[in-house]
């Protein structure tokens, strides 16, 4: 069986331009291309250059400019999307790939079939049922802000798990526990992967990135929380947490690496840092570029994911866990399925239950024990190198499209 050496997909993306996520734009825009694998990036662009055919690392990204209202925004982007697929040119691209749109993947399916070229469905986030949930979370009173989401979420779903999914080549799923909830809504297994979230190591190379040199950590035991700290995250556990350790661990001192763009709740977190008594024990360096932050890291002796349960997040594969692991770092985290996996596979920290005292406990442990974080600290490293660099989830992955090119299923097409 021969497969095809450069494939080249058009490829619909949920997320605007320029991307940050590293599934898109490490994944797709740096690894895949060197092993043959292209792709037009289908999106909007919010303000500056939104010129047709702007070259990124994947190819070419194929752009339109938003206007200021949302209902606007949506009429624009939708148009753009289509007329985009409806001029596939099957000399240009060998399949098309939609990802997290489920009404937009049903067009992309529907001229995938016209074309006689494989569709691919990439779900990073299970996007209609987080449109239901945060309509049910508003409630009626809300308008057409409880209306419009929970229609355009009952109606994607309805149609991402009962028309796309059992009609398209293959699913590209986040994590395994992501590979279950959509098997249970009847979808094959064996017809989707699993690509979790993975680390750069070409960037996150911790022999060439120096310790914080930050004079406010000198002399102290320094944990790191690195990320956002939005309501959702309920980083507030943390300083609870830290009240705890202070109690064994005086000189201990927690960096937040990360901010959050509600005012009124980061307000809220600092007075409760205050209630707590912990305001002195902690760092708030606000939003840092990578380089910087992970400085912060090197510099740290454990690293904190906190990632609550329900069913949006549990779906995901955080990125905290793997970037601390990749940099050196044990962690303590919580139960997040994907987040207990690497940890646990990777002998690279602890995983307990996201309450105060179970965080406080195997924080203590850990820093009372240095062959354990330094065990940890390289079994992490090795294990991130093997099951989580994204040079290695590329070459997955560009294998699962080749199959789809293979010498075989082309005669038989």
């Amino acid at each position: 069986m021969s497969y095809r050496d450069k494939i080249h997909l058009l490829f619909v993306s949920h997320e605007s331009w320029p991307t940050f996520r590293p599934d898109v734009a490490v994944l797709f825009g740096k690894y895949l291309p060197r092993l043959g694998v292209t792709s037009d990036l289908v999106t909007e662009h919010e303000a500056g250059d939104a010129k047709e055919g702007r070259a990124w690392g994947g190819g070419k990204a194929l752009l339109c400019r938003l206007p200021a209202g949302r209902a606007g925004q949506h009429i624009v982007k939708t148009w753009h999307n289509l007329r985009v697929l409806a001029s596939f040119d099957r000399s240009k691209y060998d399949a098309i790939q939609v990802r997290d749109m489920p009404m937009m993947a049903l067009a992309g399916l529907a001229i995938a079939r016209l074309r006689g070229v494989p569709f691919f469905y990439w779900m990073s986030f299970p996007q209609s049922e987080g449109q239901i949930i945060r309509a049910q979370a508003r409630g009626p009173r809300a308008g057409m802000r409880y209306w419009f989401p929970l229609l355009q979420g009952t109606v994607g779903k309805w149609l991402l798990y009962r028309v796309v999914l059992p009609r398209t080549d293959h699913v590209f799923v986040q994590s395994r526990q992501m590979a279950e909830d959509v098997a249970s809504q009847g979808i094959a297994r064996d017809r989707m992967t699993a690509v979790p979230m993975g680390v750069d190591l070409e960037m996150a190379r911790p022999e060439q990135i120096l310790p914080s040199d930050d004079s406010r950590l000198s002399g102290k035991r320094v944990l790191v929380y690195l990320g956002a700290l939005d309501r959702v995250r309920k980083i507030e556990a943390l300083f609870e947490m830290l009240a705890i350790v202070r109690q064994e661990v005086p000189d201990v001192m927690l960096v937040l690496a990360g901010d959050t763009p509600d005012t009124e709740h980061r307000a809220w977190l600092q007075q409760e840092a205050i209630r707590l008594g912990v305001m002195p024990a902690l760092l708030w360096t606000g939003w840092l570029p990578t380089e910087q932050a992970w400085r912060y890291v090197r510099a740290a002796e454990i690293g904190l994911s906190v990632i609550p349960r329900g069913f949006l997040l549990d779906c995901g594969s955080p990125t905290k866990a793997v970037e601390y692991m990749a940099l050196g770092l044990p962690v303590v985290g919580n139960d997040n399925p994907d987040q207990a996996l690497v940890v646990s596979e990777g002998n690279a920290g602890i995983c307990v239950k996201l309450e105060p005292q179970a965080f406080a406990s195997a924080v203590i442990q850990l820093l009372g024990n240095a062959h354990q974080r330094s065990q940890m600290a390289l079994s992490g490293q090795l294990y991130v190198r093997h099951a989580r660099s994204y040079d290695k989830l590329a070459q997955e992955v560009a294998h699962t499209y080749r199959h789809f090119f293979s010498q075989d299923k082309r005669d038989a097409a």
